[in-house]
């Protein structure tokens, strides 16, 4: 065999059995899965970081909207997903803590079945009323619930999220009684507040400030520890003369557990770089949501923890699940 036949030969085995080199993450669209119906406050958020997230990681990042039985419908189809990047989930303690704490069995392990890519937002609560209320502050619905608790009805968008875990603290440290009327969702709740048809709702800043400002309904106190930047004039419950009062929505983005290293930190850089670009900081304060990014080193630590805090309150208030 000539040298020349022989080069050819061995270029030839070489090729053919050469490894292709590995495509560099992400190769195709990614899907984000948004476990609320479209146009609620967690679908604001995810539809607006999907895009900047896009931007960022140079594919198309598409909002999946998986809502139902209090986000579990979502967060199982995230947690089931094969762990590749190309599925991610951005929820609220809702499904992280909430949700642990009221079901005996979850078909998701929230401390152990997600890989944290960094927490990103808190999102104030917010007691409303009709704006021609006679309640002009907490104190004027303390000492009307007081005087005549079966009258007060309020509603949440649904049991055992965030606005009900809320107000049953808030009835707790109050000393009264009031009733709960859950909605499926954000916005019927708000139709019936505006309509006249319960008098009071707790529900997130997101929904309720472009109906302040309409002048529709007025806010009583929002529920965390500090006034939200967009109701800079709303005294928070601890304010109003329940120190220590403090209970908001958190969000964060997490994928399936098992993410190769490199994707994670590939998505965690890009979240990274997202949250500290000083338009976006603004442009979540305009939408109701208080900047909050930092990585989760961990992640299920902090999960039980806020289970813990949120058992008790449900053990306390009784807050069950159909």
């Amino acid at each position: 065999m000539n040298c020349v036949l022989k080069a050819v030969l061995i270029a030839a085995c070489a090729a053919l059995f050469a490894v292709p080199a590995a495509a560099e993450y992400p190769e195709r669209p990614i899907q984000l899965i948004s476990p609320f119906p479209a146009g609620g406050a967690a679908d604001v958020l995810a539809r607006y970081l999907g895009k900047e997230l896009e931007a960022q990681l140079g594919k198309p990042v598409i909002v999946l909207n998986k809502p139902g039985a209090g986000t579990i419908i979502g967060a199982q189809a995230a947690a089931t997903a094969p762990a590749d990047g190309y599925t991610l989930f951005l929820s609220s303690n809702s499904t992280f803590s909430a949700n642990p704490a009221v079901y005996a069995k979850l078909p998701y392990d929230p401390a152990t079945d997600f890989e944290p890519i960094g927490m990103v937002a808190t999102l104030s609560l917010v007691i409303l009323t009709q704006a021609n209320s006679p309640l002009k502050n907490l104190g004027d619905l303390v000492t009307a619930a007081k005087a005549d608790p079966k009258k007060h009805l309020f509603a949440t968008f649904g049991n055992a999220t965030a606005p009900h875990f809320a107000a049953e603290m808030f009835k707790e440290a109050a000393g009264i009684e009031m009733t709960h009327v859950p909605y499926r969702g954000s916005a019927p709740a708000m139709t019936d507040l505006l309509g006249g048809q319960i008098p009071l709702s707790f529900d997130t800043v997101v929904a309720a400030v472009p109906q302040i400002q309409t002048g529709k309904i007025k806010a009583l106190a929002v529920t965390t520890a500090q006034r939200s930047s967009l109701l800079p004039d709303v005294p928070t419950i601890a304010e109003s003369g329940y120190p220590g009062f403090d209970m908001g929505s958190w969000a964060a983005l997490v994928g399936p557990k098992g993410l190769p290293a490199d994707v994670k930190a590939r998505l965690s850089k890009a979240l990274e770089t997202v949250m500290a670009m000083p338009v976006v900081q603004e442009k979540l304060k305009t939408m109701g949501f208080e900047p909050d990014y930092h990585p989760i080193a961990d992640w299920t630590g902090y999960v039980n923890k806020d289970i813990g805090r949120m058992r008790e309150i449900a053990m306390r208030a009784q807050i069950k699940v159909d």
